[in-house]
């Protein structure tokens, strides 16, 4: 027990000294973006406004697919409030399924998913949404996707809060009371 907090404390330090400290270094917002469904109709992110967004990068056959019940536990419990859970599926870790209706079709069977979810999209390198590579650009390589289930926490303002790695429980307390935070504050 005592090693897992101290593994906790030492990402949250990390994160701390690489995470930009400046969220508008690049010019724009998380509303200045559209992606595709993953039922094929455009979502204007800018229809989030005023909203505070959990971005996930998700995979279907990933040791970390289990979080999609965490992700759907705070979407129930804080989308009254002005919350939104916006999955991201992606094959750039190769553990995606190959189309949007199958993933959608296990995301709903398995875990009873109803939040937004996109298309499957790329979310890194040259090839990344437009979205991803904006989201690059206002943070230190060490706060970009290296697996799935990264998640970007954004403000009602459409800025970058803060991330959280792989490993980060969607219903974890300090998610869940940076999440509050930004909706309450």
């Amino acid at each position: 027990m005592i090693k897992l907090v101290l593994m906790r404390i030492f990402i949250t330090l990390l994160a701390l000294m690489f995470f930009s400290s400046s969220s508008n270094s690049s010019e724009g917002s998380f509303y200045d973006f559209n992606i595709k469904s993953i039922t094929g109709e455009e979502i204007k992110l800018s229809d989030y406004k005023d909203k505070v967004v959990l971005l996930v990068n998700t995979a279907s056959q990933c040791g970390f697919t289990p979080q999609y019940s965490g992700l759907q536990k705070i979407y129930d419990r804080y989308k009254n409030d002005d919350f939104i859970v916006l999955g991201v599926p992606s094959d750039d870790f190769n553990q995606e399924l190959s189309n949007d209706s199958d993933v959608k079709k296990f995301c709903e069977i398995r875990y009873g998913v109803n939040f937004p979810m996109t298309s499957i999209q790329k979310i890194k390198g040259d090839n990344a949404h437009p979205l991803y590579k904006w989201i690059a650009s206002n943070v230190s390589v060490i706060a970009q996707p290296r697996w799935n289930f990264h998640k970007y926490l954004i403000s009602k303002d459409g800025q970058i809060l803060n991330w959280y790695s792989s490993m980060t429980s969607p219903t974890s307390d300090g998610l869940t009371k940076q999440i509050e935070e930004a909706l309450y504050n």
